[in-house]
């Protein structure tokens, strides 16, 4: 592993990130390849003013050693493999009660959504490293090669257990796609236009969800849940093939080749150790945030015994990664500004996020008594806030090629509708309420892109695959966290709100009734009815506003970054 590039003394926001080196003159040869040496990577230069390749032999300047032609072909099998992952992740949200009812389990129902997110998150990193030894093309093409398989194992599943080994190996196969997916984009695309295409992959997770959210329950009642995988396979065997023939294959740092040392030495070099303990550590953690209030009590043994093997594994995951020549997650990442600041506030963001966007349904289920199905459909402007704002982001870093304005403005843009989620009631009108909560979704299209442009530029090119992976991991933590914080608020506040509000002699039945179900806030008389849909009111304004403390942090990690001005075309 390099060492990361650090700023040099005096950058700041106007300092162009990619600089016209000093040895150019020295090195005719590259102009005869239409790039010239920069202080981050190669930049294209007009070599037809030397006698270059005609103009229309030359590469367009977006790329790296690819036509656009063959690049927009694989490009496109990018953005189809993220939004099927993310179609095959959203569509599981919506169908998973009909499938654990199918094997008559449905107090498992979690397990199935909570399965496939956790490999999907764990082997980010892991992909990562293999793709540095052994290339991207390899690593990617077994990843849809997993997903393909996987997914007909889920169509195909005969019990509980058989669909849920499925989903994790699933999980494994739509965390290399969509990891690869953002790390190869970075092998193909000059720094300074990856912003608009970094968006165009935000745009396909939005896209993705939208799906998934929309057709999810169509097909079920059409055509059965096994169809939601079988139409997956035609898309996911035209993808093979097309990155099969278009993927290049000397992309990445193929550390294998380079040192001239076969598969077995080259897995060697893998931070075996280190990726061990994260997939222990990562795994306990989610598992315990994940059931802890809300499949299980905080106090359950499950539970807590995954928290404290997370705490256990801590600390001889840190001391390998600290001693690893080629660390999973290298902790400078984590510990030295400014790329420790946009990984942990992104993190942040996450948690103030998904604070909103996971106890959204709840809102309109309990306080508002919409139907699961009318409630997920409330949630489809969601995607749609994201879909645009990602575009607008990759427009603007494009134009102006400024990132911490762009991050600033992302941020002010969440502690607002963090603000604003805290006045959702019942009082207001369905439209306002599904606009407030969009405005969550629309500010992290605002964030992420710029964010990850953000950390790939105050790095070293050779470094760009852990970087990607790093930063990935920790918004999927972000996220998980978010549930875990947002729910303990939520419970902690409910039963006190449902104590001072509910009356009547069989009061503590009536607070037992509703924490288990919320279908059985509909059923209660007209007296009760109204006292329990105040106090989830109360529990949830309280939750919304905790969002809040998230994204200001997230603020005092940003205001002190000091980021690179995009590099332009000489």
């Amino acid at each position: 592993m390099s060492t990361h590039a650090h700023q040099r003394n005096g950058e700041n926001e106007t300092t162009p990130l990619i600089r016209q080196n000093s040895n150019t003159r020295d090195l005719p040869s590259l102009c005869d390849e239409g790039l010239a040496p920069t202080g981050n990577d190669y930049e294209h230069k007009n070599c037809s003013e030397t006698g270059g390749r005609d103009d229309e032999n030359i590469h367009d300047t977006h790329f790296i050693d690819i036509t656009p032609s063959k690049f927009w072909v694989v490009f496109g099998c990018i953005l189809l493999s993220i939004i099927l992952s993310f179609f095959d992740g959203s569509i599981l949200e919506s169908i998973h009660p009909v499938i654990s009812s199918h094997f008559h389990v449905a107090n498992s129902a979690s397990w199935l959504s909570t399965g496939f997110l956790l490999t999907c998150t764990v082997f980010q990193p892991i992909f990562g490293q293999i793709s540095d030894i052994f290339g991207r093309r390899v690593p990617y093409l077994i990843s849809i090669a997993i997903f393909f398989i996987s997914t007909i194992w889920c169509g195909a599943a005969w019990n509980f257990s058989s669909f849920l080994a499925a989903r994790l190996l699933c999980g494994v196969g739509a965390s290399g796609v969509t990891s690869l997916g953002a790390i190869i984009c970075s092998d193909l695309i000059y720094i300074e236009h990856r912003g608009i295409y970094q968006s165009y992959i935000s745009l396909a997770y939005g896209l993705g969800n939208c799906l998934g959210l929309a057709f999810g329950g169509l097909i079920v009642d059409s055509l059965g849940w096994r169809a939601v995988f079988g139409i997956q396979l035609p898309m996911l065997s035209a993808l093979f093939l097309a990155a099969y023939f278009t993927l290049p294959s000397n992309l990445g740092p193929q550390l294998a080749r380079e040192r001239n040392i076969g598969i077995g030495e080259a897995l060697k070099t893998i931070d075996i150790a280190g990726s061990f303990f994260l997939v222990v550590g990562v795994t306990a953690l989610m598992l315990g945030l994940n059931l802890g209030g809300n499949v299980l009590p905080w106090t359950h043994p499950i539970v807590i015994s995954s928290l404290i093997i997370f705490c256990l594994v801590l600390v001889p995951f840190v001391k390998t990664e600290r001693s690893s020549p080629n660390p999973a997650i290298p902790l400078s990442l984590l510990t030295k500004a400014p790329h420790a600041n946009l990984i942990l506030g992104n993190f942040l963001a996450g948690i103030s996020i998904n604070t909103i966007l996971f106890n959204a349904p709840l809102f309109f289920q309990a306080v508002k008594l919409e139907s699961p199905t009318s409630s997920g459909l409330r949630l489809l402007p969601v995607s749609v806030g994201l879909i645009i704002s990602s575009l607008l982001t990759g427009i603007l870093m494009a134009k102006t090629r400024q990132l911490k304005p762009i991050l600033l403005l992302g941020v002010f843009w969440l502690i607002c509708s963090c603000a604003c989620s805290g006045m959702l009631s019942t009082n207001l009108p369905d439209w306002v309420s599904v606009t407030v909560i969009a405005m969550a979704a629309f500010s992290q299209g605002a964030l992420y892109p710029p964010t990850m442009m953000g950390v790939l530029s105050t790095n070293a090119q050779e470094d760009q695959a852990v970087i990607t992976t790093t930063l990935s991991l920790l918004r999927s933590l972000g996220w998980v966290m978010g549930v875990a914080v947002s729910s303990l608020v939520l419970q902690n506040s409910l039963g006190t709100f449902l104590r001072q509000t509910v009356t009547g002699p069989n009061k503590a039945d009536i607070i037992l009734r509703v924490r288990k179900s919320i279908t059985e806030i509909a059923q209660l008389d007209a007296i009760h009815k109204p006292q329990v849909i105040r106090a989830y009111e109360m529990a949830l304004r309280i939750t919304f506003l905790s969002s809040i403390l998230w994204a200001v942090l997230v603020l005092v990690l940003f205001v002190p970054v000091k980021l690179p001005r995009l590099g332009h075309k000489k």
